[in-house]
């Protein structure tokens, strides 16, 4: 894909501006008397957890979810049997007072989605498995084989169409990375393409019937992947601008996808984010990177957890661009064309600079900057373990690279994995300069007599960047990282802005994305911090990160290091642990999901780099575990099926032994290795 020309006059590729926070406006559509678009605020929603035959409890859950911020309840409707019962789930929430609207989850039942739409204010369905299949298999299609699939397949989705517009249902098309069929796996391979390409091919059937009230999404485990589907998907609404002529002008072809009538509303989700921090942190880190941008009508946190602890997740992401108004403004730029794509991972090519940039993961710095006495136990909240009777240091794989002491001290010997950051004035002092460096703010550099020979860092904000007569990033030295800071509200577009500058000099300087936090909850401070960088992240930026944090009760350096690892492992720019990718459970879960997914974690939490499915049921199966190693599924009352990739290894296990079982497996393929 190519990139554009960025202004804030005009369109951009995907978004109203890469440096002025709006939203996208979309068409508003309605789920009962709930508005999503538009100049609606970012709906939040859940999915309940229990067994959909089981009216009352799943009554409560809905109710839980509803007083603590859901504003839509999903529930699954596997079969006619659950389709049926939503009759009865949504008179006895109407019964206690409840109004919150009702969305039906269907993957492979037409039928139920048929009945559904006549009961509940919003179906949802999966392109991939609706009226298609997945049996991973590679078709070869001629076109006209193609267009003979598309039409059995409108054939199929037809009659639920007609059912939601007669009704006044809405309806979600949502397509999921892991449940492409094989038909479009065998023409767009398993891209962010296929993906949108799946969503417009059942999009393009409503529109036929001049059916519109339609919600859109592109979820994935794998964050990158998500981001760029929903930025293609955009970008395809955006190709048919208002201004173009409408049906009835015979010389032109009438757009489909929006065009005139606008793009369609978005739910954003991060499918299998898991539990906990990493499950927060994963879910922050693809959800914040469109909202950054101002994409995004309603979002839902898949959390390995009751739903009700996904709200305030979802509230507190919400919430944080709600205040985004008040902001420095950010000059407009134009995209270096043959660097940077928005549909694409690629790694701004750096130079390398010690053990940053380059082919290097990026690195970790770690604040001790304010003053105080550093001492061996200072550094173990940052991955590094003295012991005093061995005089010998060990390192977990969430040690840190780099500590920022500002002023302070050392006087004892630091690890050999360590380097040290001092201001430049203390360095000067140094009596020992091993692994340790100077930094530098701006133009201070070219003034400094005292610089390292090896690594010195340059701290940088916008304006010196762009505006300072005194500071010229062409005449630093092979020797400089920088370090870009800011203090702007919308710092993300800040510093995206910064790098751009830097692509457009072809300058392959490495950068530190340096972001700073005070007074906030240690959930809000993951989860912003998440967002910020994130996003930078995922479009290849950044060499390494650098957060300063001042957190509320109960923050400490330790959530600050296992966030800024967590960050990198949720872009898959740096793997430091085990990936779980669990689903969050529903009423189809065969197990309990979220005994099951600490069990297995208890017991494989230190295999680095492995990826584990763990899903509840076969529709969360093979396909939504996308590219992990290992899948652990229901597939029966009590019994399991392992995977190795995506291939059945052993059926039916009881769900007694799974866990032994799985580990077996994991053993047996040499990604096993003992926990020290």
């Amino acid at each position: 894909m190519q990139s554009e020309l960025i202004s804030s006059a005009t369109s951009v590729v995907y978004c109203n501006s890469l440096t002025h926070y709006s939203r996208l406006k979309t068409r508003v559509v309605m789920i009962g008397d709930l508005g999503i678009g538009g100049e609606n605020p970012i709906r939040i929603q859940s999915m309940t957890t229990t067994n959909t035959m089981d009216t009352i409890k799943t009554v409560e859950q809905s109710i839980r979810m509803i007083e603590a911020g859901c504003e839509l309840v999903r529930i699954t409707a596997p079969s006619m049997k659950e389709a049926k019962n939503l009759e009865n789930i949504k008179k006895e929430l109407r019964k206690r007072g409840y109004k919150t609207p009702l969305c039906a989850d269907i993957h492979f039942t037409p039928n139920a989605a048929e009945l559904a739409a006549r009961i509940v204010e919003k179906v949802r369905v999966n392109p991939g498995n609706y009226a298609d299949r997945k049996n991973f298999e590679h078709i070869e299609y001629t076109n006209t084989s193609y267009d003979e699939e598309l039409e059995r397949i409108r054939e199929r989705f037809l009659p639920l169409v007609k059912i939601c517009k007669e009704n006044g249902t809405a309806m979600r098309i949502g397509t999921n990375h892991g449940s492409l069929s094989d038909r479009i796996l065998s023409r767009y391979g398993d891209t962010p393409l296929g993906m949108v390409e799946s969503a417009l091919e059942f999009l393009r059937i409503c529109e036929e019937l001049n059916y519109f009230e339609i919600v859109l999404s592109m979820k994935a485990s794998n964050t990158q992947v998500m981001i760029q589907a929903y930025r293609l998907l955009v970008h395809k609404m955006l190709e048919h601008s208002p201004s173009t002529p409408q049906r009835g002008d015979s010389h032109v072809q009438f757009p489909p996808f929006g065009g005139w009538r606008g793009c369609y509303p978005l739910h954003l989700g991060v499918t299998e984010a898991g539990d906990g921090e990493d499950g927060r942190i994963k879910s922050a880190v693809g959800i914040g990177a469109l909202l950054e941008d101002g994409l995004g009508d309603t979002i839902r946190v898949s959390l390995t957890e009751d739903p009700e602890f996904e709200i305030p997740v979802a509230k507190n992401l919400s919430e944080k661009y709600s205040l985004r108004k008040d902001y420095a403004k950010i000059a407009d730029c134009r995209l270096p064309i043959a660097d940077f794509s928005p549909f694409e991972y690629k790694r701004r090519e750096t130079k390398h600079v010690v053990n940053i940039g380059g082919h290097n993961v990026p690195r970790v710095v770690a604040d001790f900057s304010e003053k105080q006495i550093i001492k061996p136990a200072s550094f173990f909240a940052v991955g590094y373990h003295y012991s005093i009777p061995l005089d010998k240091w060990s390192l977990t794989d969430q040690a840190c690279d780099y500590v920022y002491l500002g002023d302070n001290e050392i006087n004892f010997e630091i690890p050999g994995t360590l380097g040290l950051i001092y201001n430049a004035q203390a360095y000067t002092k140094l009596k020992n300069k091993t692994r340790a460096y100077p930094l530098f703010c701006g133009s201070e550099y070219f003034e400094a007599k005292d610089r390292s020979k090896e690594l010195n860092w340059v701290v940088v904000d916008i304006n010196t960047l762009l505006q300072s007569s005194k500071f010229k990033v062409q005449s630093l030295d092979e020797t400089v990282v920088l370090i870009f800071d800011t203090i702007n509200k919308h710092g993300m577009a800040e510093q995206r802005r910064m790098f751009f500058e830097l692509m457009n000099f072809n300058c392959k300087i490495p950068v530190i994305i340096k972001r700073n936090y005070k007074y906030l909850s240690e959930e809000k401070f993951q989860l912003y911090a998440s967002t910020d960088l994130g996003a930078l992240l995922l479009d290849g930026f950044g060499d390494g990160i650098w957060i300063n944090s001042h957190l509320g009760a109960g923050g400490n350096r330790g959530t600050t290091n296992s966030t800024a690892f967590g960050i990198l492992q949720a872009t898959r720019t740096r793997i430091s642990k085990t990936e779980y990718i669990s689903c969050p459970s529903c009423g189809r879960t065969l197990f309990d999901l979220q005994e099951t997914t600490a069990n297995i974690r208890s017991r494989t939490s230190h295999l680095k780099g492995v990826k584990i499915g763990i899903m509840g049921c076969i529709v969360n199966g093979p396909g939504e575990m996308a590219d992990a190693d290992y899948g652990y599924v229901g597939t029966g009352v009590g019994k399991i099926t392992l995977y190795k990739g995506k291939e059945v290894v052993k059926r039916n296990i009881p769900s007694e032994i799974a866990v032994d079982e799985l580990i077996g497996l994991i053993k047996l393929n040499g990604d096993w290795v003992e926990n020290k």
